[in-house]
């Protein structure tokens, strides 16, 4: 059977034996909820009811009813009158968030306020990614809002630029970019998808790691953290990563958030504005019944991708297909996961992890026993759970085999190759699982659904 996984910008079509696939785990194309049920019990619902026929006005429907409604919070209008400037945090070119229907009715609202386009500053929140392009500014906004507002990168290297607001009750120092500190009114707009460290992505994340120096990165992405059991895809009760970085983005400032959940085919399928937490914890449950899918048991291999571009253009981000994987794999199983990486490998520092120690238990040993530690060593963390439990395989047209071996990771030339080799390891009658988009679906099992495989 022929199966497209989500690869770089056009996909990748793989032929697979039909007996083995189990199940095929995509989210919904489909709402949870009828625009009619969203509008119900809301006064201003007259005014929105409306039934459109393009998905481009159905997302402008949900845009203004998100504004029109804002969760525990006033008006974005009201939080503006008076105020004299606006920083507003966006995502990088990594996280495919539709800036360009999300921020017009943002930057309208500010100018009616009476905020000036000159005191608005667009903060692209890199973390310790490097800086976007003008030409990915322009893909990610647009052409007209990166001439007519001051947009920049984050630079989380240059503590210089950032401003120290003291420690988390967990001993996190905590330096947010200043630019962000000296705005009146600070906003967050961002994409609510599951996150193999926090939880959840959105919200709070736009702060921290967003707009946090290097030094709040590296704590807080410590071992310490990580190492939790908690510290994982989907789960927020008692997650430290979640914990820390909400309480340094509620510290730092973050009073207006915008964010949206996403199908599989890119399409707004939720907005949801105002209060921080509160906003942004509905959009989570929006999100959780979207995009969570599930089988009775574990497989034995796991074929998936890194979820295509943005996402997969390096080896440092595609590592996060492993991990959403790792769940549904037996211990012992194979994951397979295609990725495009036509930008390599990732940052010098997380390329310099794997030079530093040949092997895997070498790497944990040495950042578990505090002897070492290096900007980004936090992916292959993450990697090392996966590969405590699993197999992984790594199919590429961006990254010479040769180059991925010496990085922890198994490769093979086509997933069809991958998938005959795991065969013959654990049998023709071996089960697959195939989640073709990746990271942006909540993969579990739930073992209450003896019946529920999916089988196409």
């Amino acid at each position: 059977m022929k199966i497209r996984l989500a690869y770089h910008h056009d996909g990748l079509d793989v032929e697979l034996p039909k007996p083995n696939v189990a199940a095929i785990m995509q989210c919904s194309l489909t709402s949870t909820k009828t625009l009619q049920e969203q509008f119900r019990d809301m006064p201003e619902k007259e005014q929105f009811i409306q039934l459109f026929d393009t998905p481009q006005e159905r997302e402008r429907q949900l845009i203004a009813l998100a504004f029109a409604n804002p969760i525990a919070s006033v008006s974005l209008a009201r939080l503006a009158r008076g105020k004299k400037s606006a920083a507003i945090a966006i995502c990088d070119i990594t996280r495919p968030v539709p800036n360009e229907v999300l921020l017009p009715p943002i930057l309208e609202t500010l100018a009616a306020a009476g905020i000036p386009t000159s005191a608005i500053t667009l903060l692209v929140a890199t973390g310790l990614h490097r800086p976007n392009t003008r030409e990915e500014l322009c893909q990610m906004l647009g052409e007209k809002i990166v001439q007519s507002y001051r947009v920049e990168n984050h630079v989380a290297t240059d503590l210089t630029s950032h401003t120290y607001l003291g420690e988390t009750p967990r001993a996190i120092p905590i330096w947010i970019d200043s630019r962000w500190c000296d705005a009146e009114l600070k906003i967050g707009v961002g994409l609510i998808e599951p996150h193999f460290m926090a939880g959840w992505s959105g919200g709070r994340k736009l702060v921290c790691p967003g707009l946090a120096a290097k030094e709040t990165i590296c704590a807080w992405h410590a071992p310490r953290f990580l190492e939790h059991p908690n510290a994982t895809i989907g789960v927020l009760d008692r997650n430290p990563v979640h914990e820390e970085n909400t309480w340094i983005a509620r510290h730092a400032g973050l009073d207006f958030i915008v964010n949206v959940v996403l199908d599989r085919t890119r399409q707004i399928r939720q907005v949801v504005a105002g209060d921080m937490e509160a906003a942004w914890q509905s959009g989570v449950q929006f999100a959780e019944k979207l995009l969570s899918v599930t089988i009775p048991e574990p497989v034995d291999i796991v074929v998936t991708s890194a979820a295509g571009y943005p996402l997969d253009t390096t080896f440092y981000q595609s590592i996060k297909g492993a991990v959403a994987a790792a769940e549904i794999v037996k211990p012992g199983g194979t994951i397979i996961c295609a990725a495009g990486m036509r930008e390599g490998l990732g940052s010098e520092a997380f390329v310099q992890c794997f030079t530093d120690y040949r092997t895997i238990h070498d790497f944990m040993d040495a950042i578990l026993s505090k002897k070492y530690f290096q900007i980004d060593q936090w992916q292959i963390e993450e990697f090392a759970k996966v590969l405590r439990k699993a197999k992984v395989v790594f199919v590429t047209d961006g990254v010479p085999a040769q180059t991925l071996r010496r990085m922890y990771a198994k490769t093979a030339e086509t997933v069809e190759i991958a998938v005959a080799e795991a065969l013959q390891h654990y049998g023709l009658h071996a089960k697959i699982a195939v989640i073709p988009e990746g990271p942006y679906v909540l993969s579990r099992v739930a073992a209450d659904k003896p019946n529920e495989w999916n089988i196409l």
